[in-house]
Parts: structure tokens; C-alpha cells; sequence
């Protein structure tokens, strides 16, 4: 099922698909938020925003912004 990154819930884990490399920031790039990497929610804070992702064992904070940018398909 193809969603973005922001709709996962906690625990959900999903393989990155596509998103716009001009909306996305280069330091996500750089940290393996890439299409084909698998990405699992581990917490989002008590607003929603930001979202905590492990991404291929690097975990990362990114914004929910920037996570409506990034599809992905939940495994």
C-alpha cells in the first residue's frame, strides 16, 4: 500500500519509493533516506512534529513538512 511518510504509525516499517529531490534536504540524503531503503516510525513527539524514523539503523528526526514529501510502501 503506497503512502507518504508522515501517514505511518508507530512501529509501521515501509520501503522509500520516490520523493521530489528539490523538496527534500541534501543532510536526509546524506543520512540514507533514499528510494529502495526501509524505514520504520519509532515516535513521533507529543505535537506530532517531528516524526523519529529509523532509517536503515541511522536514526533521524525529520519534519513532518518534509515527511508528506516522501513516498513510501508499507511492508
Amino acid at each position: 500500500m503506497q503512502t507518504t511518510l508522515d501517514l505511518l504509525k508507530i512501529g509501521d516499517k515501509a520501503t522509500i519509493l520516490d520523493f521530489d529531490i528539490e523538496k527534500i534536504p541534501l543532510k536526509l540524503l546524506e543520512m540514507g533516506c533514499l528510494p529502495g531503503n526501509v524505514v520504520q516510525l519509532l515516535q513521533k513527539a507529543p505535537f506530532g512534529d517531528p516524526l523519529y524514523l529509523d532509517v536503515n539503523g541511522s536514526h533521524l528526526a525529520i519534519r513532518i513538512e518534509t515527511a508528506s514529501q516522501i513516498t513510501v510502501e508499507i511492508i
